[in-house]
């Protein structure tokens, strides 16, 4: 019988070989995340709690002052060239994550002023913030684990590899199956690879600007696609540029 995926379990489908992502040229940096293999399903710790998917948040809830930081990657930002630039690399990452992280520990902080004054109104008003911040910081730090050099790609295999075959009926349909989810987002999103622990069954599904799968139902986020349009245009104009006769 296959069995809820584990971190031993998932760490067995690394490295998605690619499929090409249909039309609109330029709107994501999924496309060339799963059609050049540096994509990873190997969840960060704590991503199968799916009430918090990443420890650091979880700490600084239960204990504001200490607050969150960002995780380090474990590869260099210039590892993924030519497929992502180490500029955008270190931009996405030191910048923008960097950001999340700052803007959490400060809404943090104000919920945790506004608990101690029993400020109903305040408590209400910092939900939007932490949501947004939260969502990517969460979302992020299981991004970044997602991602490896192409020297280090392995296939799918095992039970993963079954659950697969079982719920897609390919690994090819499911690459088909998150690149049509990941490309319909309009602006900015996500599009997911998750595991419903209730139906016990692996799925694709989007997720507006930085909203946390783990929010909508009993899921388990798998590997998430960053739909980030002004950067993948970016990347692909640096590309272009190198390619240049």
């Amino acid at each position: 019988p296959l069995t809820d995926p584990s971190p031993s379990t998932m760490s067995m489908l690394t490295r998605l070989p690619g499929a090409p992502f249909p039309g609109k040229a330029g709107l994501t940096l999924a496309r060339t995340l799963v059609t050049s293999s540096v994509a990873s399903l190997a969840p960060p710790d704590g991503a199968l709690n799916h009430g918090i998917a990443h420890k650091g948040l979880a700490s600084a809830a239960a204990d504001p002052a200490a607050g969150v930081v960002l995780p380090d990657l474990s590869y260099d930002y210039g590892a993924l060239e030519p497929v992502i630039s180490g500029e955008i690399m270190q931009l996405h990452h030191a910048k923008h994550h960097q950001t999340y992280v700052n803007n959490l520990n400060v809404a943090l902080e104000k919920q945790s002023e506004a608990i101690h004054k029993n400020d109903h109104a305040a408590m209400i008003a910092n939900q939007g913030a932490i949501k947004f911040n939260g969502g990517g910081h969460v979302n992020h730090s299981i991004f970044w684990t997602n991602l490896c050099p192409k020297k280090d790609y392995a296939p799918p295999s095992g039970n993963i590899l079954k659950m697969i075959n079982r719920d897609f009926g390919s690994l090819e349909k499911l690459q088909a199956s998150l690149s049509s989810t990941t490309v319909a987002v309009q602006g900015s999103g996500w599009g997911w690879l998750g595991y419903d622990t209730d139906k016990k069954k692996l799925f694709t599904a989007s997720c507006a600007n930085q909203d946390p799968l783990q929010a909508a139902g009993p899921y388990v986020p798998l590997l998430g696609i960053d739909v980030w349009e002004h950067v993948s245009n970016k990347n692909e104009s640096k590309r272009n540029e190198a390619n240049k006769p």
